[in-house]
């Protein structure tokens, strides 16, 4: 049942994937949170893990970088290993001053500046959304753990580096924060009907300059990763 990209088997998954873009994100969150780890792909450096988190199967792997690399992985764990439901745990750069640094976006909606919804041939534009119960779910933790929740738009770039401040334009359309792999998510979980959600701990500021670094990133999200596992749970049980 191995893939190009994963090289596992039919049952390996758990219905309900974390999926943060950094492998060591990845480690991180199956050696913290889970038990009975296996390691069950390591494809190109792109560690998934299978383990239990309060007696539920939760599995965890990274998705890389960028939307290509998103539809890629979310597309295989979908249409080929028996997945029902991918939470992204990601990092966002915040575009305006409500943001600060560490805080919750759930991402309802994600605007885009990619081409990657053309391989549909719609005639018009796709407004890729997450799914309903995944959010209201996700929504409900936070508010059970005493931890603020900001939800709404976010908008997944193709790009890192820009000689132009996109991202800050869309925030006059009230959009929170810039990633780059929500939408690719949110539209192959659509397409394949599955369903996806994006939970995101804000990294930087387009508009302040703060910053979080390297280290941080990989191990001092926990809030979002404690929200994403819980919401995971929370689905097994319904």
């Amino acid at each position: 049942m191995a893939t190009p990209h994963i090289s596992a088997k039919l049952g390996d998954f758990a219905k309900t994937v974390l999926m943060p873009g950094d492998p060591k994100r990845s480690e991180f969150i199956a050696k913290t949170f889970l038990t009975d780890i296996k390691l069950i792909n390591d494809v190109r450096g792109i560690k998934g893990y299978t383990g239990y988190y309060n007696g539920v199967k939760v599995s965890v792997m990274a998705s890389g970088m960028g939307m290509p690399s998103m539809g890629i992985y979310s597309y295989e764990l979908f249409k080929f290993f028996g997945v029902e439901n991918i939470i992204r745990v990601g990092s966002a750069g915040a575009l305006g001053d409500k943001l600060d640094l560490y805080d919750i976006v759930l991402a309802q909606g994600a605007c885009t500046d990619s081409n990657f919804a053309s391989q549909y041939a719609l005639p018009g534009d796709f407004a890729p959304i997450c799914d309903y119960g995944l959010l209201k779910v996700a929504d409900g933790v936070c508010e059970s753990l005493g931890k603020k929740a900001f939800v709404g738009n976010v908008l997944s770039s193709d790009r890192f580096y820009s000689d132009k401040t996109s991202g800050l334009d869309f925030s006059k359309m009230g959009v929170l924060a810039v990633e780059m792999e929500s939408a690719a998510l949110y539209m192959t979980a659509s397409y394949l009907g599955k369903r996806a959600l994006s939970i995101l701990t804000v990294s930087d500021s387009l508009v302040t300059g703060k910053e979080t670094t390297a280290k941080e990133r990989e191990q001092s999200f926990t809030d979002m990763m404690k929200i994403a596992l819980e919401t995971a749970y929370i689905m097994d049980k319904q």
